[in-house]
């Protein structure tokens, strides 16, 4: 496996996207939505950056099998909270086509919060079929797949502390 993005630069880049949000949510109190399972340690991480009050729900989303997208996006767990004139920030691990997105996105816009951001880790904008709007980006990465950091290849990878390409090894 090749490492793309070592665990000090996914460190650093966290803190920098914790500043991010600090400073254009001072003085509210947004709710942060995870997207499970993969943006679990992304947002665990993220969290630790913020000195913001902040609430925490989360998602659960499916799309994949294997090591390529479905394109069928199913939710198989809902939110708790209720979000309705909230301020959401969604953290995804990664948006590759974007169909996933686009449809969580029009499945908050349907709970009617104030605003709703997009904070994702991994950006693979080459692989992108659905144009959806991105708030903070961790890194730009290029049409391949990746595990670690949360991310897996059938619930494989996930506690690696870097992301790296998988191959099928």
């Amino acid at each position: 496996m090749n490492i793309l993005i070592k665990e000090e630069d996914i460190k650093n880049r966290i803190k920098e996207l914790g500043m991010e949000i600090n400073n254009d949510y001072k003085n509210k109190n947004p709710i942060l939505i995870g997207v499970l399972k993969g943006a679990f340690v992304f947002l665990a991480d993220l969290l630790r950056e913020l000195n913001i009050p902040v609430e925490i729900d989360f998602l659960a989303i499916s799309s994949y099998t294997g090591t390529k997208s479905s394109g069928i996006v199913r939710i198989s767990q809902d939110l708790s909270l209720n979000i309705e004139d909230r301020d959401v920030i969604l953290i995804e691990d990664i948006v590759d086509s974007g169909r996933t997105l686009d449809y969580i996105i029009n499945n908050l816009k349907a709970k009617r919060p104030r605003s709703i951001a997009i904070c994702a880790l991994l950006n693979k904008k080459d692989a992108r079929v659905v144009d959806v709007p991105l708030t903070y980006i961790g890194f730009n990465i290029p049409k391949v797949f990746v595990v670690g950091y949360g991310l897996d290849y059938e619930n494989k990878f996930r506690n690696l502390k870097y992301i790296g390409v998988y191959h099928g090894e």
